[in-house]
Formats: C-alpha cells, sequence, structure tokens
C-alpha cells in the first residue's frame, strides 16, 4: 500500500474506534448511574439498620468511609511540606511537561536516577478537502 492508502485506513479505524469508544462510554455512564442507586439503597439499609454492612444469598456489603485530601492552595501546601519535611504528603511521579522543559532549560542538572524514553510517533491527520 502507498502512503496514502495507509492514511485513509487509519482514519477509517480511528473513526470507528472513536465511535465504538463514545458508545461505551455511554453503556459505562449508564451502568455507572444504576451502580449508584443501588450503592445509595444499600448505603439506606446501613444507616437504617445501624450496621456497617451484611450478608445475603447473593453476597456481602460493607459500608466504609472513604477520605479524599486536595487544595486550593498549592503554594501555601508547598510551604507546609517544607516547613514539616514531608514530601512523602506528594505522589511520586514526574510532571512530564514540566519536567521537559526544565531539562531543556539545564540539561547539566539531570538528577540521578531519571529515566529517559524517547520514540518516534506518527500523527496522521484528515485532509480538509
Amino acid at each position: 500500500m502507498d502512503a496514502s492508502q495507509l492514511v485513509n485506513v487509519y482514519i477509517k479505524i480511528r473513526d470507528a474506534k472513536e465511535t465504538k469508544k463514545k458508545q461505551m462510554e455511554a453503556e459505562i455512564a449508564d451502568l455507572d448511574q444504576q451502580l449508584a442507586a443501588v450503592e445509595q439503597e444499600l448505603l439506606e439499609i446501613c444507616k437504617a439498620t445501624g450496621q456497617d454492612g451484611g450478608k445475603t444469598q447473593h453476597g456481602s456489603f460493607t459500608r466504609a468511609v472513604k477520605t479524599r485530601y486536595w487544595t486550593s492552595d498549592w503554594d501555601s501546601m508547598y510551604k507546609f511540606i517544607r516547613e514539616h519535611d514531608a514530601p512523602d504528603l506528594l505522589e511520586r511521579r514526574i510532571a512530564q511537561g514540566n519536567f521537559a522543559q526544565f531539562i531543556q532549560e539545564n540539561p547539566d542538572k539531570m538528577p540521578a536516577g531519571v529515566n529517559i524514553e524517547s520514540k518516534y510517533s506518527i500523527t496522521v491527520r484528515r485532509s480538509s478537502k
């Protein structure tokens, strides 16, 4: 196949994939709503009975408290982390764009243990006709 045919096939496959993805996302959103409704009913049962769960012939359910933490003031959060020497309060991942820019501006300051993987990729755009 020549490049024109390959681009045409690529676009058709990508479009089909996107259509299926949107269909799947809609179906999953519907199922998530159904699950949320059932979960709410089970929470109501726990509240009414004063229990944290129960067993049925089909399985068991448990009520638990899930707590999340976030900040709307990153400057204060960074200050807090420095003041309390608590870098472990952050998750361990590198901000890809920020790190790439830092290394580009400071090529001689690569921290030990950082791995880099670069590879070629192809971008295909539909013609505007």
